[in-house]
C-alpha cells in the first residue's frame, strides 16, 4: 500500500471528475471527451496504490473501456461498451462472492421487481436489435447491485446508483423524455457509483484484514 499515491490519484481523479461533469454542464463536449477517458484509470490507480483486489481493478478497467466505447455514437461501439460493463459486473460478482454477509429475500425481491418493471416499461421503445442484450445486460447489473449489498451500506449505494445510471442511458435509447442535460446526470451517479463500490470493497477487506493483521502482530511477540 502507498498512502500518499493513493491520495494524490485520488485527487486527480476528484479533479478528471469535476472537469468532466463541468463540460457537461456546460455543454463542451471537448472537455468531456478528454476527461472521461481518464475517470476509470485514475480511479483503478487509487485502488491498487491502496491494496485493492485484482477483480475491483478489472472492474474498473473494464468500466474504462465502456466509458470510452460509449463515446463513438455508432449502435456497434454501443454495444461492444455495454459488454465491456458486463464483463466489468463480472469481476465485481465475483468479488462480492467472497463475502460472507448474506442480505434477507425480501432485498433480492425487491431488485427483482425493479429489474422486471424497468424491462417491461423499456421494452416497446427499444430497438428490436437491442431489446434482448439490454434485457441480459440489465440481469447482470441488477445481480451486482444485488450482490453489492453484501459489503454494506456503501458498496450498496454504489449498486443502486449504477443501476439509476444505466436506466437513464436505456431511457434515452428507449426515446422517453429527459432530463435537462441527461449525458450530465448520468455521468454524476456513474462516477459516484464507482467511487462508493471502490470505496464498499477496500473498506470491507481493510475491516477484514485488521484483526488478522493484529493477530499476526500478536503471533510475533509471543515467546
Amino acid at each position: 500500500m502507498n498512502p500518499r499515491l493513493a491520495r494524490v490519484l485520488l485527487v486527480s481523479f476528484g479533479a478528471a471528475a469535476a472537469a468532466d461533469l463541468v463540460s457537461l454542464a456546460a455543454d463542451f463536449d471537448p472537455g468531456h471527451t478528454l476527461a472521461k477517458p481518464l475517470l476509470m484509470p485514475l480511479l483503478a490507480a487509487h485502488a491498487a496504490a491502496r491494496g485493492g483486489p485484482r477483480l475491483l481493478i478489472a472492474a474498473l478497467l473494464f468500466g474504462w473501456g465502456g466509458d470510452t466505447l460509449l463515446l463513438l455514437d455508432a449502435e456497434p461501439a454501443f454495444l461492444a461498451g455495454m459488454a465491456s460493463f458486463a464483463a466489468g459486473h463480472v469481476c465485481y460478482l465475483a468479488l462480492f462472492k467472497s463475502t460472507p454477509r448474506a442480505r434477507g429475500a425480501w432485498l433480492a425481491g425487491a431488485y427483482g421487481i425493479a429489474l422486471v418493471a424497468t424491462v417491461t416499461l423499456l421494452w416497446p421503445g427499444l430497438p428490436a436489435e437491442l431489446r434482448l442484450p439490454v434485457a441480459g445486460y440489465s440481469l447482470l447489473l441488477t445481480a451486482m447491485a444485488y450482490g453489492a449489498t453484501r459489503l454494506g451500506p456503501v458498496a450498496g449505494v454504489g449498486g443502486a446508483l449504477f443501476m439509476l445510471s444505466d436506466t437513464l442511458i436505456a431511457t434515452g435509447v428507449a426515446d422517453w423524455p429527459q432530463l435537462p442535460r441527461p449525458d450530465f446526470w448520468i455521468m454524476l451517479t456513474y462516477v459516484a457509483a464507482q467511487f462508493l463500490l471502490v470505496n464498499g470493497v477496500l473498506g470491507t477487506l481493510g475491516a477484514r484484514s485488521a484483526p488478522r493483521a493484529a493477530y499476526g502482530g500478536m503471533r510475533s511477540t509471543t515467546p
